[in-house]
């Protein structure tokens, strides 16, 4: 008998879950003539090595690839301090809660996003190795402007 209500209560708690039906909401109206990538660095108020390392090789990899794209707006960089209260709404909408490293690639208005967190923190202290898989990584984005 216990088995038996064991087993409703737990189909019962499947059922609630699969029946979530809620959707996430659309990103904010953006102006549909926008083309460009967002380099963005979300950190949190005390950073390890790698974690600075991670801005200090991204700004390098910008600022030596990208200065035209840069100058031009096609390409920006932000960092981001996750603990400001200021940058919840931003923290929350790229899903930073700490170090992150994101390309926010919009096009004609529309948002993609690129986490690239992963390969940040792989090569965050080999400045060539990380400096040319995010070149890579961002010209392959500007190709799809």
């Amino acid at each position: 008998m216990k088995a038996i209500n064991f087993l409703v209560v737990l189909i019962f708690s499947f059922l609630l879950t699969a029946c979530n039906t809620q959707t996430k909401e659309p990103d904010q109206t953006i102006d549909q003539s926008i083309s460009k990538i967002e380099v963005m660095d979300f950190h949190s108020t005390h950073r390890c090595m790698t974690c600075k390392a991670i801005e200090a090789n991204t700004k390098y990899t910008l600022d030596t690839y990208f200065a035209n794209e840069l100058k031009d707006n096609k390409v920006t960089f932000q960092v981001i301090n996750v603990d400001d209260k200021g940058n919840a709404t931003i923290a929350e909408k790229f899903e930073a809660a700490g170090t992150a490293l994101i390309l926010n690639v919009i096009t004609n208005g529309q948002e993609q996003h690129i986490d690239l967190t992963e390969f940040a923190f792989m090569n965050g202290t080999d400045q060539e190795a990380f400096s040319e898989g995010l070149k890579a990584k961002i010209n392959t984005a500007l190709n799809t402007l």
